[in-house]
């Protein structure tokens, strides 16, 4: 894992509070098309040096940089979103048949 890197934050323009960190001057076509159109229109948040030791909101910059790595972005999604559908599978399996 790279113990720095310059990366780029970008605010999704369809979903709120949900974020895609790139490195810097990625090309936005090089990330797979599924996460291009579910996203939306990409607006720059801003730009900045993260490390491995650097915390952030939602995920530790050790999380952000092995992402990046491994599949050239991270997604950050709201965390109502993610208790919203384990509630929605949960109710599905409490339905009567």
């Amino acid at each position: 894992m790279t113990e720095r890197q310059f990366v780029s934050v970008f605010r999704s323009s369809k979903n709120a509070d949900t974020y895609v960190y790139v490195r810097r001057g990625q090309d936005w076509q090089e990330l797979p098309e599924a996460l291009r159109t579910a996203f939306g229109k990409p607006v720059h948040s801003m730009d900045l040096i993260l490390t491995a030791e650097r915390k952030l909101a939602r995920a530790s910059g050790a999380q952000v940089l092995e992402a990046i790595e491994a599949n050239n972005f991270y997604l950050q999604m709201p965390e109502k979103m993610d208790s919203y559908l384990l509630e929605f599978k949960q109710k599905l399996r409490k339905r009567p048949e």
